[in-house]
C-alpha cells in the first residue's frame, strides 16, 4: 500500500515539474523575441554628425581669399609714351646753341606697381647754332643735332582721380654729330671755344687734313626730370615733362633740357 502510494506521489510531482516548465518556457519565449534596446554607442555618429559643419564654416574664409586674390589690377604692366616740344639749352652748349630746337622722344616703361617703374627714352634735339658761333667757325650754315637714350626708375603719383604726376632719373648715353656749311677756316689754324666745344680741335689747332667740318662724339652723363599728367575718358594719358640732360666727354660737355608734350598709353 505504502509503495503504491510513493509511486502516485512521483507521478504527481512529475507532472507537476512537467506543467510548471512548460509555463516557464511559454514566459521566456516572447521574451527573448524581443527587439532589443538601440545601442547607445550607434546612435553616436548622429549625434556627432554637426561637429563637421565647421568644415562649411570655412567657405567665407575661402571666398574672402578669393577675393583678395582677385584684387583689381590698377596699373599696366607696361607703358608707352610719344611727344615732342622744344630744347632749352644750359651751360657751355647755351654759347653756341640757340634756344626753341624741335624735341622729338619716344619710351617704354615696365611697370612693377601703380608707383614704380623702369623707363627707357630716346631723344632727338636738334641744336641750331647761333648767327656768332657761324662766325666764329666761319661758316654760312650748320646742321647740328643731339641724340640720347636713358634708363631710368619713374616714380608715379595720384594728384585727383584724372591728375598725377612722375619723376625720373638715371644715367643716359649721348651722341652729338653736326657739320659746317661752306667753312672758310684755314686748316691747322689755332682752335677758338667753338672748334673746342665742337669736338674737332686737336693740340690746340685744327686738323690739317681740313678733316675738323664734321664733327661727332659720344658722350656719358645723366638725365632727371618730372612731369604731369591728365587721364582722358579713353584711358589715354596726356603729358608734359621738363627733363635735363648732361653729358661730358674729355671735358667737353653737352647740355640739353627738353619741354615736351605727349601722350601715355
Amino acid at each position: 500500500m505504502i509503495g503504491k502510494f510513493a509511486t502516485a506521489a512521483a507521478l504527481t510531482l512529475l507532472v507537476l515539474v512537467i506543467v510548471g516548465g512548460t509555463q516557464g518556457l511559454a514566459q521566456t519565449t516572447p521574451s527573448e523575441q524581443a527587439p532589443a534596446p538601440p545601442d547607445p554607442a550607434a546612435q553616436a555618429p548622429s549625434a556627432q554628425t554637426p561637429a563637421q559643419q565647421p568644415a562649411s564654416g570655412q567657405e567665407p574664409a575661402e571666398e574672402e581669399s578669393t577675393s583678395r586674390r582677385k584684387k583689381v589690377h590698377d596699373y599696366k604692366n607696361w607703358t608707352y609714351n610719344v611727344g615732342a616740344g622744344a630744347n632749352l639749352d644750359s651751360g657751355t652748349t647755351k654759347t653756341f646753341v640757340r634756344g626753341g630746337g624741335v624735341v622729338g622722344t619716344a619710351g617704354v616703361a615696365r611697370n612693377a606697381n601703380k608707383y614704380l617703374g623702369l623707363r627707357a627714352d630716346f631723344i632727338f634735339a636738334n641744336l641750331p647754332l647761333r648767327d656768332s658761333t657761324l662766325e666764329l667757325a666761319q661758316a654760312s650754315g650748320a646742321t647740328s643735332y643731339f641724340l640720347g637714350v636713358t634708363l631710368d626708375p619713374v616714380i608715379n603719383f595720384s594728384v585727383t582721380s584724372k591728375y598725377g604726376g612722375y619723376v625720373l632719373f638715371g644715367p643716359a648715353f649721348f651722341h652729338r654729330s653736326g657739320s659746317l656749311d661752306s667753312d672758310t677756316t684755314v686748316p691747322g689754324s689755332p682752335c677758338n671755344a667753338f672748334w673746342t666745344w665742337w669736338g674737332t680741335c686737336f693740340n690746340s689747332s685744327l686738323p690739317l687734313s681740313g678733316k675738323f667740318v664734321d664733327a661727332s662724339q659720344n658722350q656719358f652723363g645723366y638725365n632727371f626730370g618730372g612731369g604731369v599728367t591728365r587721364k582722358m575718358p579713353s584711358g589715354v594719358e596726356l603729358y608734359a615733362v621738363y627733363r635735363f640732360t648732361h653729358g661730358s666727354h674729355n671735358g667737353i660737355t653737352t647740355d640739353v633740357r627738353p619741354i615736351t608734350i605727349g601722350v601715355r598709353w
